[in-house]
């Protein structure tokens, strides 16, 4: 892995030695006439220009009058690409936020780090001797809030090397072993059920799907108390699928390695524990994230059997590749149970049919909570992380329902696959907790048309729009 995790920050460019300069342009404001053409300050345009040897990039912000903090993102991303396709070592910026929402600056900090993530690991050859080392922001900057967006950012990236890496390196023991270094950082409790312990608690329906694969499962609770001791927690879930074959309902060949990726829900929840960690908020959260392999074999689950949830429930297994919300059905039953939280979110790559309905573009979210889904809208117009709500209709719950057990994890044939996924998790929320569902699978990697996001691995999305929402 290869990314800034820290900003450099100086009042001005005297004495500032730099590769490369970096200063900002406003469409409706002075324009420039640079050496390489007209800058007409668009967002992501840059324009770069010689003056006495100093190499100088300029980057259009678009309209001062209209300008949003994910324009401010989107141009640092542009910023930093330009500088590494260069292969510079060494970045100066001018911030372009001053006298503006600290937010601003906030956002533009998140897309400098977010934009120089590499990942680099496995290159035995040129391409892993380069990295860009250092990034020093120049001028009236807000300091604490560029801060918080570095570290928010740095979290972001470390969740997206949890994804990149593939099953042999990120499996459960390594997602187990990462909540622990981050738990001590942060002063968590973290306490890990092995496949023994969770199955003999009645985890049914997630030590079924474990039990075809010889690398060892893990169920992972995090708990951070920096809140009042009577306040009730947030709760968020993950999926920890990292890495899916299908089972016996065996996925096709084709594109099958990406199937590492199956764990990014966890990734989600692991990104938000982390930046907890460092930012250290006056709130309680506790996360949860059953961990395992999906392999076929001759102990693998098997289409048409019938398994018991922990919360007694009992499902009927359709289809062995649905499996995600198998796990997080025992994940939810162990939340609703145990813990009394304000609200519940959970984050699954669930399904293909949500990638088919909002592309690449935006999360699917479902859930049982109006008021909870209008905040987390709100968060995704901060963030520029878009959401998209899916109705929870009666009609749809009983597509889920099982003529020979409770429910069953597959809905109608060809019909809503991803209003069913929530459908099926709906039934192992306790019906007094606010809980939303959202279903990453088009967003967590692979993500077109953002300058501060690697198109070819995983995104990190939604971790900056679930710290938003907890205010953090």
């Amino acid at each position: 892995m290869a990314h800034i995790n820290k900003l450099n920050y100086k009042k001005d460019f005297k004495n500032l030695k730099s590769d490369i300069t970096a200063k900002g342009i406003f469409e409706d404001e002075k324009h420039w006439t640079i050496s390489s053409g007209q800058m007409k300050g668009k967002v992501g345009d840059l324009a770069f220009s010689f003056d006495k040897n100093e190499k100088v990039l300029f980057f259009g912000l678009g309209k001062k009058k209209d300008v949003k903090p994910e324009d401010f993102r989107r141009a640092a991303g542009s910023i930093v690409n330009f500088v590494i396709d260069k292969k510079y070592a060494s970045l100066a910026v001018e911030c372009p936020s001053s006298g503006m929402d600290a937010y601003n600056c906030q956002a533009f900090s998140e897309g400098l780090i977010l934009a120089s993530y590499r990942f680099l690991d496995y290159f035995s050859d040129e391409r892993a001797d380069y990295h860009l080392k250092n990034i020093t922001m120049v001028g009236t900057c807000n300091k604490n809030a560029s801060k918080k967006g570095a570290i928010i950012a740095s979290a972001v990236c470390d969740s997206r090397d949890l994804a990149n890496h593939p099953g042999n390196i990120t499996t459960p023991t390594r997602l187990a072993n990462f909540a622990k270094e981050v738990g001590k950082k942060g002063n968590m409790k973290v306490t890990v059920f092995d496949r023994d312990k969770f199955t003999k608690m009645g985890m049914g329906s997630f030590a079924a799907v474990a039990q075809g694969t010889n690398e060892p499962p893990k169920f992972i609770i995090m708990e951070y108390f920096g809140g009042p001791k009577k306040e009730k927690p947030v709760m968020l879930v993950g999926k920890g699928l990292t890495f899916d074959t299908g089972g016996i309902s065996l996925k096709p060949g084709l594109r099958m390695d990406e199937m590492k990726f199956d764990m990014c829900g966890s990734a989600v929840v692991f990104g938000v524990m982390n930046a907890i960690a460092t930012l250290k908020p006056k709130m309680n959260v506790v996360a949860i994230v059953p961990s395992t392999h999906n392999m076929l074999g001759g102990s693998a689950v098997l289409p048409g059997d019938i398994l018991t949830a922990y919360n007694g429930k009992t499902i009927e297994v359709l289809n062995t590749d649905a499996e995600g919300r198998l796990i997080l059905a025992d994940a939810l039953s162990y939340a609703s149970k145990h813990y009394d939280p304000e609200y519940m979110l959970d984050f699954a790559t669930l399904t293909g049919a949500i990638v088919i309905t909002l592309g690449k573009i935006a999360t699917g979210i479902m859930g049982n909570n109006e008021v909870l889904m209008e905040n987390i809208k709100v968060s995704s117009e901060n963030t520029g992380e878009h959401v998209w709500p899916l109705p929870l209709w009666d009609e749809y719950c009983d597509q889920v329902k099982s003529h020979v057990a409770d429910v069953k994890n597959l809905g109608s044939p060809g019909q809503a696959g991803s209003i069913a996924g929530g459908a099926f998790l709906k039934a192992f929320v306790r019906e007094d907790i606010p809980w939303v569902h959202f279903d990453v699978a088009g967003t967590s990697y692979h993500v077109e048309n953002r300058s501060y996001a690697q198109k070819d691995g995983a995104s990190g999305q939604v971790i900056r729009l679930v710290l938003d929402l907890l205010g953090v």
